[in-house]
């Protein structure tokens, strides 16, 4: 990973039925994000803390690093719901279980 981990997620892929990928994820992948209070996405790379590969209808923890952390700055907590996607495609959904960048907690 180029960048310092931002957060430690819980994320989990659609299946193919639910509209998710046809192909599993690699670690290291990079979807965009989307969190419910901007309208703003942003690229986040998952790196898997517990696999190398997840499939469609998997789980696993990641560490993710975002491009965008100051859009995000203050906003971010633990427990914190938020969407993963391809265009205008969600493939997945994640829950926030750490923050690491100081910078993202909100206050």
């Amino acid at each position: 990973m180029d960048k310092q981990p931002d957060f430690i997620a819980e994320v989990k892929y659609l299946t193919t039925e639910e509209g998710g990928r046809k192909t599993p994820a690699f670690s290291g992948y990079r979807p965009h994000l989307k969190f419910p209070m901007k309208d703003y996405l942003t690229s986040g790379q998952q790196k898997f803390l517990d696999a190398e590969i997840v499939y469609p209808g998997g789980r696993v923890k990641a560490e993710i690093a975002m491009i965008a952390t100051d859009i995000f700055a203050g906003l971010l907590e633990p427990g914190m719901h938020f969407e993963f996607g391809e265009g205008p495609h969600i493939i997945g959904t994640g829950i926030i279980l750490e923050i690491i960048n100081p910078i993202l907690l909100k206050q």
